[in-house]
């Protein structure tokens, strides 16, 4: 198969295409990285976390071409069945799917409220009302899976599917000042320590400091 690519949007502020880039490395795709137009509506409406189902992130591999955040979880599963990007037991494997797509699609609140922001970091940081039973859930989803699975990552000894898709959540976490429990912030640092979010930050930072304006309403 041709060599894929994987176009994505700012790596400082686009936590849909850090997902989507995450899991095609899980996989062990070998991709060329492009990067999009970021002056474009297409762009903003990304990055202000207005849709989880813009056309960036985008993989394109060979003949299949995938843009949903979610899909590319998925092909990337199929397309490395034993990369662990979902668990082998069917029971945590379903989990693993649920806890995925509560993420795609919910968290909306806490997604205008906090974006992601790896650059910066707030000492302290007013939640408004609407996100906290976002913050609440995500923490209860983290504590349940910890403690079924066993740790360090969700589902047990290495990232999944899961993994990824909250990982741009604790970068929003650790921005936003957010308190964490000792066992939910060993969590965070566990994924801040991944040699994937490792290169990824390293990206980031390189950015320049003001890639698109970005204006949120809380």
């Amino acid at each position: 198969m041709a060599k894929a690519t994987l176009t994505i949007s700012s790596k400082n502020y686009s936590s849909w295409s850090l997902r989507g880039w995450l899991l095609c490395r899980m996989a062990g795709i070998d991709f060329e990285e492009i990067q999009a137009d970021l002056d474009t509506e297409e762009a903003r409406q990304e990055l202000l976390l207005l849709s989880p189902s813009v056309l960036v992130p985008r993989l394109t591999h060979g003949d299949v071409v995938v843009w949903d955040t979610l899909a590319i979880a998925n092909y990337a599963a199929e397309t490395a069945p034993k990369a662990g990007i979902l668990p082998t037991d069917k029971p945590a494997r379903a989990h693993c799917r649920a806890v995925s797509g509560e993420m795609h699609s919910g968290f909306y609140n806490l997604r205008s409220a906090l974006p992601m922001n790896l650059k910066a970091r707030h000492k302290s940081f007013k939640i408004f009302s609407g996100a906290r039973p976002d913050v609440e859930r995500i923490k209860a989803i983290w504590t349940e899976c910890l403690d079924q699975y066993g740790g360090p990552y969700l589902f047990g000894e290495t990232p999944t599917m899961a993994d990824a898709m909250y990982a741009p959540v604790c970068t929003r976490f650790r921005t936003y000042a957010v308190d964490l429990p000792d066992d939910l912030a060993a969590y965070c640092e566990r994924i801040f320590e991944w040699p994937l979010m490792v290169e990824w930050t390293e990206g980031a930072l390189a950015e320049p400091d003001e890639i698109v304006e970005l204006e949120v309403e809380f």
